[in-house]
């Protein structure tokens, strides 16, 4: 990974500050994108501690507006002449349905949206630093779960760990479709089940909801290795070319079949462009 440049999402904590550390120690120069700026500069402080000579960086912005992604991809590219690996790791449940500015539910906005709109403005960047790979976190939350395009806003019906399972089967369709898009292009993307992991994950979902996930978590895996299947899909050469596939403990797994259906896919992709008003 030396002389890799890294952007990811979520790596101010858990799974996705462990995998930052990890391909800094790799030799990677590690671009984060951040919200909270206390933990953003103590998470930046970390990875320069661990080597000076490489000049980490944060870019801020809120992962729940579109604008803001939007925002946010103009200025990496315009900071970064290269992109080698992209991460879309930040993710988010909620107790209550909340609505952003942008009309979205806020779980739809924060854990697909924004993985869809920061891609896509940063699509150039990666093309043109062929062979560069795409990270996306997904979950086996998904099990289960079904999209209903008449109401991907989750109005008919609000449960906290639905909407974050279709959010999460929103991850795996979208990863299925951005290979099937760019390929040959020299750009792989693939997703993961990171499994059940003690983070601060669901820790501010509020509610019973929030106890519930903290008592959950006895029984958790530890971040660390949560974090395994991240890097492994970052780094590791024996997925050099592997794009379009869904991993567990760094193998490739199984998905359910709503997450392997390419025509939702499809139509998941031209939905999230008329939403983020990009051309699909």
């Amino acid at each position: 990974m030396h002389g890799k440049v890294v952007v990811i999402t979520g790596a101010t904590s858990g799974i996705g500050e462990v995998a930052a550390q990890h391909l800094a120690d790799m030799g990677a120069r590690i671009v984060l994108v951040a919200r909270d700026k206390t933990r953003a500069e103590a998470a930046l402080t970390r990875l320069r501690n661990s080597d000076a000579g490489i000049s980490h960086s944060v870019h801020y912005g809120d992962l729940s507006r579109i604008s803001e992604m939007k925002r946010l991809a103009v200025e990496i590219a315009a900071a970064e002449p290269r992109i080698d690996v992209l991460i879309n790791n930040a993710g988010a449940m909620f107790s209550s349905r909340r609505m952003t500015e942008d009309k979205l539910e806020l779980t739809f906005a924060v854990n697909h949206m924004a993985y869809f709109v920061l891609t896509h403005g940063l699509r150039e960047r990666l093309l043109a630093s062929s062979p560069a790979r795409i990270v996306n976190t997904a979950s086996g939350a998904h099990q289960g779960r079904a999209l209903d395009f008449e109401d991907l806003q989750s109005a008919k019906g609000y449960s906290a760990v639905n909407v974050y399972g279709r959010s999460k089967l929103c991850n795996i369709l979208f990863t299925r479709e951005l290979s099937r898009r760019w390929r040959g292009r020299g750009v792989a993307a693939n997703c993961l089940h990171p499994g059940f992991v003690a983070s601060r994950f669901g820790d501010g979902s509020g509610g019973l909801l929030s106890l519930g996930m903290r008592l959950a978590k006895t029984f958790a895996i530890s971040p660390e290795k949560g974090a395994e299947t991240i890097v492994y899909l970052a780094s590791s050469p024996d997925v050099a070319g592997v794009s379009g596939e869904y991993f567990y403990k760094c193998r490739p797994a199984t998905p359910t079949t709503e997450a392997c259906d390419d025509a939702a896919a499809e139509r998941l992709w031209i939905e999230s462009a008329k939403l983020a008003g990009i051309d699909a």
